[in-house]
């Protein structure tokens, strides 16, 4: 795995396990709403260990995430909420631990797939590249 193996634009293909997540980890009905089968289009901007994570939602709204890994930074959740956390490098995936799940990402044959844990809910988001 190469130091630029992030990096590139990234389209929602598919997930699974979305509604149980979203329940375990308490977002609102209308955040659960807006984010089923969303297009989410992920821009991973990767300059050696540091990382621009760009989600950009239809309808314009964007969550950008600014990270190095093996040092804190303040990241934001999928429900808007800002927290502080270290992003480690761990077999090629990025780990995060947010406030209450656990987020990896890795690149896997060319797909961007994300996975998030809460209390043994396990949330599976893949993405295809496009850019």
């Amino acid at each position: 795995q190469g130091n630029m193996a992030f990096a590139g634009k990234y389209e929602f293909e598919g997930d699974e396990n979305y509604d149980d997540f979203v329940k375990k980890i308490g977002l609102s009905s209308d955040k659960v709403e807006m984010g089923r089968n969303c297009k989410i289009v992920t821009e991973v901007v990767q300059n050696g260990n540091d990382f621009t994570w760009i989600q950009h939602f239809p309808g314009g709204r964007t969550t950008t995430n600014i990270f190095t890994i093996g040092k804190e930074a303040e990241m934001e959740t999928m429900g808007g909420k800002k927290f502080q956390a270290t992003v480690k490098m761990e077999d090629g995936k990025i780990v995060a631990d947010f406030p209450n799940y656990r987020h990896t990402s890795e690149i896997c044959g060319g797909k961007l797939v994300e996975i998030s844990t809460a209390s043994g809910v396990v949330y599976k988001r893949t993405s295809k590249r496009i850019a």
